[in-house]
């Protein structure tokens, strides 16, 4: 049990403290919060410029700022192109302060946005959201390859037509350059992920300075005609498109506002905006590159935010001046027929060459050293089992090499695409869906209002998260609807497969404080001043001694309950001040584990006291919260009867108890071996009737269950039978079936016969008569009537069943009443002279009883051939019935009636098999809308 002086290993608080004191620097934590090896130390020497700004500038320039810009203008002129990037710039603006705030929350460990969605959503969204972001890197990384072949093949390909034309052209040839390209990279990523940051900065000013002479070229070189060729639609013709750059042209600017969505020449489709937004798109997904390198950030909590926030300006202002200067200086048809126009248009056309070559093999590598990141975080969190178990393996220094080796495999599959843009818009659908996804983290955070989150950004807001959401979501579907819904499909199927399959993490779970939070807000709408009888459900209080003997009375109850309340309570007997802490919190983990292998939807409330009694009566009064409260207390019944062991008899206990995570001998301590002859009664008698009585007292209704150890919880076939007694078969004569005690025994059958397991079951409701003198047997006069009667309730209680008249002869009984309670009627059959038996404790139809409020001061002495008579007739009428309800009179009053009480009950159920004897307080039915 934790106490104050506790270490705070949980939150990674214990080894940041102890760091801070021996030599004042912040040690690394790994995933779960304790300090890290050397190797890791050393693995984290990145600071905010060369692992955040520097990969995520390179990645969000890639191809598309150098073999795209022209396309996208060209086919959707200059006013499409700005709504596109402020589009997509809206919805990575978003996602950016999503993620700067989930980063400024907590220490940010390696995995980047797989970390933060699975630490903030909990295994379930995080590691399903978390591989559909490794697949969109995948793929992303697959479009940079194919992107960098394309200008290698544009330059050296012998279709380019040049002096340098070298290389031969094709599908398969093309495959081939990607594949050596996408080598290389691998080569790279396993000597590790410091060469390639050592390298990116070199790589940022080659493609720093390629934009410059870019910019400049534009202000230096005047009007240039150009002649390109195309292959033609038919073998060996050849397309010449006349074109030119006419240099700052208002004509030329105006002729480029206006969209023009044309063909593709590369792929041979006609462009939409959709589809050019997919590839527009595509320059602004590396914002999550300086997340990726999350393991190697010397502080990432620092460097995320301020870094991108950096990045992603600084490309935003390119990206906006290089659309104003292309679609001012540049005619649509070079636009649309050459991708690397660039080349053709600069004062040292190999500066783009070099340019374009840079930033595609960056993107490429910086896109699969975060992948492999990722996919490395998933497999340490062993959410996909062995499928992924390899890739958590790395070398000395840290580096996971067959995480790389795993995603160089994958990348490779996607380069048979063959073209850049036939992929692009799938990328685009991965990367959406996990930017909504980060969105959903930061909106759950916030609306949950959990006092842990306060992080250092603020600079968000609720709105901001809902807007990226929606942005994403619908420009996913606005690109492409199949492959949006496949992949929200796809990404159902793995959150269903990790619920089901991962055990308890104990990373936190947001659902469960949105579930808290929204709980809280309806519980203090539900006022029990508004409740109606004809929305009352069970609202059971279940005490249970030993699971282990009440696992049948347990998966009963929850069928009974009808949506309603369903608590499992239990008293620990012991003094609080005698011990040294709460016994009873530990034991809360094996009572949920026995919650969750019987499959049943019950809450467990357990206390500590002094008598069993006494901690019933705190449950009573302490369980449950505003309008959810029990309204019924269930006991098992008081006899010598010899349970079974039901942890013996199922297989989900055989062994080692897995699901309960614990071992058989701890279980053994925990849930001890079922009673037998000679164990001790944990409460006597008195003690028992008491907390019946004590139930009544506080106004609520009363079950005690009988033989629910011997039940049959399988198959629900038409054989199933319920049997009702509304009667009060120890007082015959008290009233009949319209008392509130009978309505309410009619109501709980009803609520057991509409439970799925019980639902094709019949119920019968047995009216007892007594016999005519004359015929023997058959019914004495005016049972028609009274049949009649209680047909007639039925269907105004619409409950459907059949009605069994049974003739009863009642034996003489020999009564002793005091205080004139319990009187009434004629003799019975048999021509005794003795009075009828009086309700032990009478009051159950409403008379008072001298002062005692209903309770009757003495249990009368009823005749050992009165008690066996009901007997011998519930067992003729009722032999075959899965499980009967009886009518439970009142308790006597004084403690010392109890055993007499508890005599009567068991004679009356002696052998009958699983029996709920029910007393009901509260009117339960109604005839009105």
């Amino acid at each position: 049990m934790p106490h104050e002086n506790s270490p705070l290993l949980t939150c990674g608080l214990s080894s940041l403290l102890s760091g801070l004191s021996r030599d004042g620097q912040e040690e690394p934590l790994d995933a779960d919060g304790s300090s890290g090896n050397p190797s890791s130390s050393s693995a984290r020497s990145l600071n905010t410029f060369f692992g955040v700004v520097v990969p995520t500038v390179l990645s969000m320039f890639s191809i598309v700022l150098f073999l795209r810009t022209g396309f996208v203008i060209g086919h959707a002129g200059l006013f499409h192109s700005l709504i596109m990037l402020g589009v997509a710039y809206v919805i990575i603006a978003m996602t950016i302060l999503s993620v700067c705030a989930i980063s400024t929350n907590g220490a940010i460990q390696a995995g980047g946005a797989y970390f933060m969605i699975s630490r903030s959503l909990g295994p379930e969204f995080g590691g399903s959201i978390g591989l559909m972001f490794y697949l969109a890197n995948v793929c992303g990384c697959g479009v940079y390859v194919l992107g960098l072949v394309e200008a290698i093949l544009d330059s050296y390909g012998q279709e380019a037509g040049s002096s340098a034309a070298v290389l031969p052209g094709g599908y398969w040839y093309g495959v081939l350059y990607s594949s050596v390209v996408l080598l290389v990279c691998m080569l790279v990523c396993l000597v590790g992920s410091h060469l390639y940051t050592r390298a990116s900065f070199l790589i940022l000013l080659v493609v720093t300075v390629t934009l410059l002479s870019v910019i400049i070229s534009t202000l230096v070189l005047g009007p240039i005609p150009i002649s390109l060729n195309h292959p033609g639609n038919t073998p060996n013709s050849t397309l010449v498109y006349n074109t030119s750059y006419t240099g700052f042209n208002l004509t030329t600017l105006k002729r480029n506002l206006s969209p023009g969505y044309t063909m593709d020449y590369s792929t041979g489709s006609v462009m939409t905006f959709a589809s050019v937004f997919a590839v527009m798109f595509n320059g602004c997904t590396g914002i999550m590159a300086g997340a990726n390198m999350s393991g190697e950030l010397k502080n990432p909590s620092l460097s995320i935010p301020k870094g991108t926030i950096i990045a992603v300006a600084y490309t935003f202002v390119i990206y906006l001046l290089l659309f104003l200067l292309v679609s001012s200086t540049c005619d649509r048809v070079l636009l649309i027929e050459d991708y690397g126009f660039l080349r053709r248009v600069n004062i040292w056309p190999p500066f783009v060459t070099l340019g374009i070559y840079c930033s595609a093999l960056s993107a490429a590598m910086s896109t699969l050293i975060g992948a492999s990141r990722i996919l490395h975080a998933l497999a340490l969190d062993q959410l996909f089992g062995r499928l992924l178990a390899p890739a958590s393996i790395t070398t000395q220094a840290g580096n996971p090499w067959v995480a790389v080796l795993y995603t160089w495999a994958l990348v490779q599959c996607v380069v048979f695409a063959g073209q850049l843009n036939s992929i692009t818009s799938l990328v685009t659908v991965f990367y959406l869906l996990a930017y909504a996804a980060v969105d959903l983290a930061c909106l759950a955070l916030e609306w949950a209002s959990a006092p842990n989150f306060r992080p250092t950004f603020q600079c968000f807001s609720w709105h901001s998260c809902l807007l990226g959401i929606v942005g994403s979501v619908v420009m996913m579907f606005v690109i492409e609807p199949l492959f949006s819904s496949a992949s929200i499909a796809l990404l159902l199927l793995l959150l269903l497969f990790i619920h089901y399959r991962s055990a308890t993490s104990s990373w936190g779970y947001i659902s469960q404080a949105l579930i808290f939070h929204q709980v809280r807000k309806y519980l203090l709408m539900l006022d029990v001043r508004k409740e109606h009888v004809k929305f009352w459900r069970p609202q059971v209080l279940l005490m249970v001694s030993n699971p282990r003997s009440s696992c049948q009375l347990i998966s009963f109850v929850n069928q009974l309950k009808k949506g309603g309340l369903f608590v499992l309570g239990h008293v620990h007997l012991g003094d609080l001040d005698s011990m040294a802490s709460d016994p009873v919190q530990a034991q809360y983990q094996h009572w949920l584990s026995l919650v969750d292998l019987l499959e049943v939807k019950a809450f467990v409330d357990l206390t500590l006291s002094s008598s069993v009694r006494q901690g019933t009566q705190h449950l009573l009064r302490i369980t449950g919260l505003g309008g959810m409260k029990p309204n019924t207390l269930i006991l098992g019944f008081y006899d010598n009867c010899v349970p079974d062991d039901y942890f013996l008899q199922n297989p989900v206990f055989y062994g080692g108890v897995g699901g309960l995570n614990v071992d058989l001998p701890s279980l053994q301590a925990h849930f001890p071996p079922v009673r037998n002859q000679e164990s001790a009664w944990r409460l006597s008698p008195e003690e028992y009737v008491g907390m019946i009585r004590d139930a009544i007292k506080m106004g609520k209704n009363v079950c005690l269950a009988r033989y629910f150890h011997t039940l049959q919880l399988l198959g629900c076939g038409a054989t199933q039978l319920i049997d009702v007694w509304p009667l009060n078969l120890l007082r015959p004569e008290s009233g009949g079936f319209v008392d509130v005690c009978s309505l309410f025994l009619l109501q709980l059958a009803c609520v057991l016969n509409m439970a799925a397991a019980w639902r094709h079951a019949h119920m019968r409701i047995f009216l007892c008569v007594e016999p005519d003198c004359q015929q023997g047997a058959w019914p004495g006069a005016g049972w028609l009537q009274k049949e009649a009667e209680l047909r007639e309730l039925l269907l105004k209680l619409r409950i459907r069943a059949s009605i069994q008249v049974v003739t009863w002869e009642v034996g003489t009984t020999e009564t002793v009443v005091e205080g004139g309670g319990g009187g009434g009627g004629g003799g019975g059959g048999g021509g005794g002279t003795g009075r009828r038996a009086a309700t032990p404790g009478g009051g159950d139809v409403g008379g008072g009883e001298d002062g005692e409020g209903g309770w009757a001061r003495t249990a009368p002495r009823v005749s050992r051939d009165f008690l066996l008579s009901v007997n011998d007739m519930l067992r003729e009428n009722s032999a075959q019935a899965d499980v009967r309800f009886l009518y439970l009179p009142r308790p006597p009053a004084p403690a010392d009636q109890s055993q007499a009480y508890l005599a009567q009950l068991e004679a009356v159920t002696h052998e009958l098999g699983p029996t709920l004897l029910v007393h009901g307080l509260t009117p339960v039915t109604c005839t009105e809308l």
